[in-house]
């Protein structure tokens, strides 16, 4: 054995660990802080968790954001109202459609403009297509976190129609720009609506499918029932909406409470949990896709004839057809693109219900085609509050769940 490994072995042996014994006395609370994330694959995103247990039970937790902060917002309020959507939608990146809904309503609001009621119906079927998409990933995610895998796969084939009709109505599956200022970038296509009513003739039978695989699972039973419930008057506390509160009995919801887009037109219920435990968590966002089903099929049944967008010409592009025969209208659409349309000084909140609660944008214009500020009220970044006093005292395990039930959307909490 050569001079450096010998030496190096009896340095090893003689390591003294006697000092580093320490025995526990009786009653003594031994508390281990650990990270989980931030990327733990059932953080949902790149979250970080700074985790104090005693043994195997959660003692607090305090959630660290900002590992994909972005700038979303300034860097919005460096580009016109026009060429600003497509940055919006990129916050929650499961809820793109509501993300621009939020911000084109807000300009909107400023504008004092009146959008076509065709074109409120078309919002609200996209809209409502997005919910129920948002909640199969949450669903299909969820369920692996409790080791039911084969409904990732369940949800991720009806995910993938609802995509295929996005980008048959916009061109693109994900971040379309479909919703803009003064109605949708464009009509719905021939074909269009009749692939929409086979989706939501099946969607019905394909939630209660999840629900019979999922309801008499005996892990999956006592991995959520009776787990971290969080009472109505804690959650009002933290400024904690959507399916969240609704779960713990609070029926608030904006579509109801303050319609938009016409959601006053529509017949439909608002799920709400008794106990507010994760299992009504999962029960009150599956009975939801099944309001949204119904809310999409009227929406289609009552479509009104009539423009997809605002005819007010310095707001909105013109056809791309009249490009070639009419000055105007080039002069219109070259203006639009270069330098977008001004917006009246003020300032407005403009609220909405997402899939994870409501979803606000305020947006405070100087005069200028670019907003002095844009703040979104992302309802993942206020929900996430609701997580230490969830857990505390629970399981590690019941950690896992519990931020499943959450639906925590990262993009949108750090923006």
């Amino acid at each position: 054995m050569s001079t450096e490994v010998s030496e190096y072995r009896r340095q090893e042996e003689s390591i003294d660990i006697s000092a580093r014994q320490h025995v526990v006395e009786e009653g003594e609370q031994e508390l281990l802080t650990l990270n989980m994330g931030p990327h733990h694959p059932a953080t949902h995103g790149v979250l970080r968790l700074l985790v104090t247990l005693e043994g195997e039970v959660v003692r607090d937790l305090k959630p660290i954001i900002g590992y994909v902060h972005t700038g979303i917002e300034k860097t919005a309020e460096d580009k016109s109202y026009w060429k600003a959507i497509p940055v919006v939608e990129r916050m929650d990146y499961l809820a793109y459609y509501f993300n621009a809904m939020a911000f084109c309503g807000a300009v909107e609001t400023l504008l004092g403009l009146e959008i076509p009621k065709r074109a409120q119906y078309l919002r609200v079927i996209h809209l409502e297509l997005n919910r129920i998409m948002s909640h199969l990933v949450w669903l299909g995610t969820s369920a692996l976190d409790l080791g039911a895998i084969s409904m990732f796969w369940y949800c991720f084939r009806e995910r993938e129609t609802i995509l295929d009709l996005f980008e048959f109505s916009s061109g693109q599956r994900m971040h379309t720009r479909y919703i803009q200022v003064g109605g949708v970038m464009d009509d719905i296509p021939p074909g269009w609506e009749a692939k929409c009513r086979e989706f939501i003739d099946l969607m019905p039978d394909r939630v209660d499918q999840y629900g019979d695989l999922l309801n008499r699972n005996e892990i999956v039973l006592r991995r959520l029932r009776g787990v971290c419930p969080l009472d109505e008057q804690s959650l009002l506390a933290l400024g904690v909406t959507g399916p969240l509160l609704r779960a713990a009995g609070n029926p608030w919801d904006l579509r109801k409470a303050a319609p938009y887009s016409s959601y006053e037109d529509f017949e439909f219920r608002i799920p709400v949990g008794t106990q507010g435990d994760n299992f009504d968590r999962y029960a009150v966002r599956l009975a939801e896709m099944k309001e949204s089903v119904e809310i999409i099929r009227q929406a289609l049944d009552g479509l009104p004839e009539g423009p997809h967008i605002t005819e007010d010409r310095k707001i909105a592009l013109p056809p791309r057809h009249e490009l070639a025969t009419s000055m105007e209208a080039l002069i219109h659409h070259f203006k639009l693109v270069t330098e977008g349309f001004r917006v009246p000084p003020g300032e407005v909140y403009y609220p909405i219900e997402g899939p994870r609660g409501e979803l606000g944008c305020f947006v405070r214009s100087d005069g200028s085609s670019k907003p002095a500020r844009v703040h979104m009220r992302d309802p993942s970044f206020v929900n996430l509050q609701a997580t230490a006093p969830m857990v505390r005292d629970a399981y590690i395990a019941d950690l896992i769940a519990t931020l499943a039930m959450l639906d925590p959307v990262l993009g949108g909490i750090d923006r």
